[in-house]
């Protein structure tokens, strides 16, 4: 992703985010940079250069905004399994 154009990047990264219904941080990830660059990226640079493509972008982050209290609540009850199931073993 280094050296790429950043027009080229925002782009790539909204149609990403559209196609996988993803995260700014699973976006991120994918492409190998950071979540401020994808979000900068998403957020100020693709209206400019493509609006057509950024509200499609937009509605899909503001469903990942709404749900990230969820995957949230699910990643820490995931945790506290785990660390249930491992203390299990050893008793």
């Amino acid at each position: 992703m280094k050296g790429q154009d950043i027009e080229e990047r925002a782009v790539l990264l909204g149609r990403y985010i559209i196609e996988n219904n993803a995260t700014v941080r699973s976006a991120a990830k994918q492409f190998g940079i950071s979540k401020s660059t994808v979000h900068k990226d998403i957020t100020e640079k693709l209206p400019i250069i493509c609006p057509q493509l950024y509200p499609d972008v937009k509605k899909v982050l503001e469903i990942n905004k709404q749900e990230r209290h969820i995957r949230g609540g699910m990643a820490t009850k995931h945790k506290y399994e785990e660390l249930a199931h491992h203390s299990d073993k050893k008793a």
